[in-house]
């Protein structure tokens, strides 16, 4: 199999090809402990978290995360800091890491958010809510609930977790820790302990636009074989469901809709122009330059457009209308197209528009 950059680890889906368990027991001898009893496998770092969370000093010890990650990275970052000096170390994190650390970040974020409002129980009492990872992983435990009812404290458990596949854009940075790479090029987030390692599965499926951002229209983004899902609209978390309705998004769906991000997206989707013409938007100004139009939206600024025609005729002789987009501050429609081009509407004195 050919060698994936660690831009590919940081987003491969799917099961791995290395020995996992010989890479987590040679990250254990490379932090200088022993290799951990047993060695645990879930599907999901919701799952993990659950189980994480779930966990005493008797069943599995402490946690060892210290000693296998943060300790290992100080002594390489000082390696490295002390080899290159200050510049070459910003420059070497720039060509390696620092590339690839704003996406994977994020991600990290988005999951450790859903992770959380997993800690919240079925109010009825009869169970976890839909999408809680559990079932048969969690009878290694002994039949442990994966039921955690303080949301914020499953965030916490992420914490201590070490991220695996995630971790990335600091592992492609760093000489030497080649325990903790093997580990990465195989699974994704794992709970160190003295005496037992969870290790979870990568996603099953990863889905990006062509900026590299989580996004998918008819599904879940980033899924993982347990159910655990993430939902984005390019990088933008949204509901489940949220990709398939804006095929149906209405503007009166659009002017109902709460969040703004999410009324955003659905604009963006239903294009300025249409739901402009669609939603009973009126003019507030023209002049020579164009028409300004303005439509209020609930709890968000208001959407301002000016509508100008190209002084220059197309090939078939007629003259192309089209749409700009200007701050609501804006009161003019001169005022608008100025500000478009960066000038105030006083210096705006165009010789011939195109």
């Amino acid at each position: 199999m050919p060698t994936l950059t660690w831009e590919q680890v940081a987003f491969a889906a799917g099961r791995g090809d290395g020995d996992l368990g010989a890479a987590v027991r040679q990250a254990y001898r490379e932090a200088g402990l022993a290799e951990p009893e047993r060695l645990v496998v879930l599907a999901s770092p919701a799952a993990g978290a659950l189980a994480a969370a779930r966990l005493t000093e008797a069943d599995a010890g402490a946690s060892v995360r210290d000693a296998v990650r943060t300790r290992p990275w100080e002594r390489a970052r000082a390696e490295a800091y002390a080899e290159l000096g200050a510049s070459g170390w910003a420059v070497h994190w720039g060509e390696t890491g620092g590339r690839l650390w704003p996406r994977v970040d994020r991600l990290v974020g988005d999951i450790r958010r859903a992770i959380a409002t997993l800690g919240a129980t079925d109010p009825t009492g009869d169970g976890p809510r839909e999408g809680v990872p559990g079932g048969a992983g969690m009878a290694v435990f002994g039949g442990l609930s994966p039921q955690v009812s303080d949301g914020e404290a499953l965030r916490r458990v992420t914490l201590d977790a070490v991220l695996g596949q995630h971790d990335a854009p600091w592992l492609s940075a760093f000489d030497g820790l080649d325990g903790l790479k093997r580990v990465a090029e195989c699974a994704g987030w794992w709970w160190p302990y003295e005496r037992l390692a969870i290790v979870t599965e990568r996603p099953v499926e990863v889905h990006l636009d062509d900026l590299g951002r989580l996004h998918r229209a008819d599904g879940p983004a980033l899924l993982y074989a347990d159910g655990f899902a993430l939902h984005a609209w390019h990088g933008m978390p949204v509901p489940a469901g949220f990709g398939a309705e804006l095929g149906e998004v209405t503007p009166e769906r659009i002017r109902a809709e709460s969040n703004a991000e999410l009324r955003r997206v659905m604009l963006e989707h239903f294009g300025l122009e249409r739901y402009l013409a669609e939603s009973g938007a009126q003019p507030v100004h023209s002049d020579e330059t164009g028409v300004l139009w303005r439509i209020e939206l609930p709890g968000d600024e208001p959407l301002a457009m000016v509508e100008v025609v190209n002084s220059t005729p197309e090939p078939d002789g007629t003259s192309r209308t089209y749409f700009l987009r200007v701050p609501p501050w804006v009161e003019r429609a001169r005022q608008g197209v100025a500000w478009t081009f960066g000038v105030g509407e006083e210096d705006y004195h165009p010789q011939r528009e195109t």
